[in-house]
Parts: C-alpha cells; sequence; structure tokens
C-alpha cells in the first residue's frame, strides 16, 4: 500500500519543477504576492487583511504550479499505435458531419496536465485557428469554442489534434509550426485552464481502444490502432 502510495504521489505531482515557460508568469506573479506580504508585515505591521497576502500567493502559486506540471513520460509506442493526445476523461467518440472521420474528444479537468502530445509520428501540417465561443469545455456546444487545430500527417495516415479552450481563462498556446517533424508523445502545446482536446482520425483505417468515461494519459494511454 506504502508503494501504491508513493506511486500516486509521483503521478500526481510529476513535472511540478518544470513548468512550460507560459506559466512560470503565472507563478511568479503569485510569489511576488507572497513577497509582498511577507515585507509589509515585518516593516510595516500591517492590518490583519494584509497579512493574509503571504499565505495567500503561497498556496497561489503552489496551485498554479500544480496545474501548469509537465512531466516528463516515456514513450513506447509501438508502430500501430494511436497515442492519447491529452491527459483526461474520454467525453464521447463518433462521426461529426464527415461520416469517414472518427472523433475522439477528452475532457481536461483543472486537476488534469493540459500539455498536449503527438499522436502519432508524422509531419504536422498547417495550423488552423478559429475564432469562436467559450462554453463550458465538458459541453457538447463546446465544439464550437475558440480552438486551434494541429494537423499531423504520415502518409495516408493522420490524427488531427484539436486544442479546444473552456469557459475560464480562454487561452492557447502551440509549440509546434507548419512542416514540422513531429515523434509520437513529443509535446504539441498547451490550453489553461479547462479544457478540451479533439483527435480526428480516418474512420476506416483505425480501431478505437478507448471508451466514454475513461481516464487517459497523453502519450502514454493507446487510443487506437491502425488497421493492417
Amino acid at each position: 500500500m506504502l508503494e501504491d502510495f508513493k506511486t500516486f504521489l509521483q503521478q500526481t505531482f510529476a513535472g511540478i519543477t518544470n513548468p512550460p515557460h507560459e506559466g512560470e508568469r503565472f507563478i511568479w506573479i503569485a510569489l511576488y504576492v507572497a513577497l509582498a506580504g511577507l515585507l509589509m508585515t515585518i516593516f510595516w505591521r500591517p492590518r490583519g487583511d494584509v497579512l493574509g497576502l503571504l499565505p495567500l500567493g503561497v498556496l497561489a502559486a503552489l496551485a498554479l504550479a500544480f496545474f501548469f506540471r509537465n512531466p516528463e513520460r516515456v514513450i513506447s509506442a509501438q508502430p500501430d499505435d494511436i497515442l492519447c493526445p491529452a491527459d483526461g476523461r474520454v467525453l464521447n467518440i463518433g462521426t461529426e458531419g464527415d461520416k469517414d472521420v472518427v472523433v475522439v474528444r477528452i475532457f481536461l479537468s483543472v486537476l488534469d496536465v493540459h500539455i498536449q502530445r503527438a499522436p502519432m509520428d508524422g509531419t504536422v501540417g498547417e495550423i488552423v485557428y478559429t475564432k469562436g465561443t467559450f462554453e463550458v469545455a465538458s459541453a457538447a456546444q463546446a465544439a464550437r469554442n475558440e480552438r486551434n487545430l494541429i494537423p499531423i500527417a504520415n502518409g495516408a495516415r493522420f490524427a488531427h489534434v484539436e486544442q479546444i479552450t473552456g469557459a475560464v481563462a480562454r487561452r492557447i498556446a502551440c509549440w509546434v509550426k507548419q512542416g514540422q517533424a513531429v515523434k509520437a508523445g513529443e509535446r504539441l502545446g498547451l490550453i489553461y485552464f479547462g479544457s478540451q482536446v479533439a483527435v480526428y482520425l480516418p474512420a476506416a483505417s483505425v480501431r478505437i481502444m478507448v471508451k466514454p468515461g475513461q481516464r487517459v494519459e497523453g502519450g502514454l494511454t493507446v487510443l487506437g490502432l491502425w488497421r493492417q
């Protein structure tokens, strides 16, 4: 049981000291608030409401470091594996308008790692950013939210990853560019805070291995297999 608890802690807090640069500024702001509270406590002897700045800043910095954690992961994909592009819970699986394309949607809560990863080896196509609404990321209407589509193809195979904002913060960071070669499990970008990720696959060429409601991990969980 002790080993299981250690494993849980390692998985939960992995990458907490290695945030992407998008998260560093938020963490530093929280630390500056904590420092201001500390200095005012020492030199100004402030009222009780100001004394709360120190613990508030420390707690905010810890919470932000947890949210922006960026864990290193050992990727061991087989040639026919399609990896999950994100941590979270599978919302739904199915076709949406185009019967030749199956879509797997994953909801990322504020407790999940918010890094997106490549589902397969391939080359990044033309990245398309679309303005939209800001519905709650777990809602069906979130498909119309502001989003960023990262197409990845390798010959006839493709796995297009879509970063979709939620109702809070509404920010997307994309770390790859058109023409760039990526490996399965490689980091593609970040969405914050609370979001959804969709992956588009050729319906006739894949066998989906996950199901709605399942918890998945980006770069580790096998989302599907290429049919021979």
